[in-house]
């Protein structure tokens, strides 16, 4: 890797035969050549004598040589390249039967990468379509090159046409900072990107995952929020590009779905957190553990009263997954129900990381729902999902993974508001 591309071994192999080829002609060219010039020298004793036979064989010995010489490199070449080749992690093998191609759209993202890495260790063979806006390479770097995995660096609101049996469509910018940076590109990703996906989806008979968002409760009127529940949002906000986008994606999904048969599948996903989070992504969790290892000030937006609920990313992939497999085409909550105020939240956090960083309160963010928790009883029921992984837990190795990234990287970020 590195950017720096290897000659394959048998390319090196093929120029070293042809080069000894080449040879092995001019040296019949040259012997036929002295047979001629020696004839004619005995016919005309003026033309200049042809070089000896001994001074060709000279000449061809050390083209052996030097062929000799080349293939010795290529054998050290070709031990340095399989020294240097890319070990990937062992994956199950499945045969054509049950191997899926697999499509997952932001599939470099926070989320994304995890699914990936949870499909391609169950052998499924995944194509990552993302444009890198929030998503990182070095999230999927592990996967590259592999057999099984192929990136391609694409924006869902153009078309795309594959193979594939299932999609998960996961692009969009995911928290407050970054959806609101290029709200119109939001609105975008959750439309006409949804509108290309589906239409790939209708096209080669594929299931489509659709990622939604709790976002489309708003600020909740009913507690714990149900599928049921139709939400209370702000259609003209600053978050209602987020909001509505996800809104309007779902409402596509069941256009297709009734008119063109095609099979999806909606997850309105609760606050998530867990390694691979951008660090200044402006998610609460993010926003207080790089505060909290930076030893600055842990900003909290209110009076510390509002509440969340968070689950952790491999607890997610499960459900996710676990949806793909079902037959239910209409929303389902995946998050965590254990609710917590966000100064409890801030508490925990100081505790893991030995952190003496002070809570300052500031003004609230316009629209930030003031309750959110989910009710998971449909989950539950249809799959038997559940979160397994305990708040402290995941926060633990999220944390171990934010002090790596800030002890590597060294990277000092803005403080952004948002849940």
């Amino acid at each position: 890797m590195n950017g720096v591309t290897r000659p394959k071994p048998s390319v090196i192999a093929a120029g070293v035969i042809a080069l000894a080829l080449l040879l092995i002609v001019l040296d019949g060219l040259t012997r036929r050549k002295f047979s001629i010039e020696k004839s004619e020298y005995q016919s005309n004793p003026r033309i200049p004598p042809a070089p000896e036979v001994s001074d060709v064989s000279s000449s061809v010995s050390k083209f052996e040589r030097e062929i000799a010489r080349l293939e010795k490199k290529l054998d050290d070449m070709d031990q340095v390249v399989r020294s240097h080749s890319k070990k990937f992690p062992t994956v199950r093998y499945l045969n054509i039967k049950d191997r899926k191609r697999v499509l997952i759209s932001g599939g470099s993202g926070f989320v994304g990468s995890h699914l990936v890495d949870r499909l391609m260790m169950e052998g499924h063979e995944v194509t990552v379509v993302d444009n890198f806006s929030t998503g990182r390479k070095r999230n999927i770097e592990p996967w590259i090159g592999h057999p099984n995995f192929e990136l391609i660096n694409h924006d869902v609101i153009n078309p795309i046409f594959l193979e594939v049996d299932e999609i998960y469509h996961l692009a969009s910018p995911a928290s407050p900072p970054h959806y609101m940076l290029n709200p119109i590109k939001t609105i975008k990703c959750n439309t006409i990107g949804t509108i290309n996906l589906l239409g790939l989806a209708s096209r080669v008979n594929a299931k489509m995952l659709f990622a939604s968002t709790s976002e489309v409760y708003g600020d909740p009127t009913e507690h714990p929020q149900s599928e049921n529940y139709w939400g209370n949002v702000n259609t003209v906000g600053p978050r209602s590009c987020y909001d509505e986008g996800k809104r309007a994606g779902e409402s596509l999904c069941y256009a297709y779905h009734h008119q063109e048969k095609v099979d999806v599948r909606i997850a309105r996903i609760f606050n998530t957190f867990g390694p691979r989070m951008h660090i200044n992504d402006g998610r609460v969790v993010s926003n207080m553990i790089v505060q909290a290892l930076s030893n600055r000030n842990l900003t909290i937006y209110g009076d510390g009263t509002n509440t969340r609920s968070f689950q952790y990313v491999s607890d997610l992939v499960s459900g996710l997954i676990a949806l793909m497999a079902s037959n239910e085409t209409m929303p389902v909550n995946l998050g965590n129900p254990s609710e917590m105020t966000i100064s409890e939240l801030s508490r925990i956090i100081k505790s893991i990381a030995g952190s003496e960083s002070e809570v300052v309160y500031l003004k609230s963010v316009q629209d930030d729902p003031r309750r959110r928790n989910p009710d998971i009883k449909k989950a539950k029921s249809l799959f038997n999902w559940s979160p397994q992984v305990p708040l402290r837990d995941g926060l633990v190795k999220t944390v171990d993974y934010f002090r790596t990234e800030l002890t590597s990287q060294q990277l000092i970020t803005p403080e952004m508001p948002g849940s």
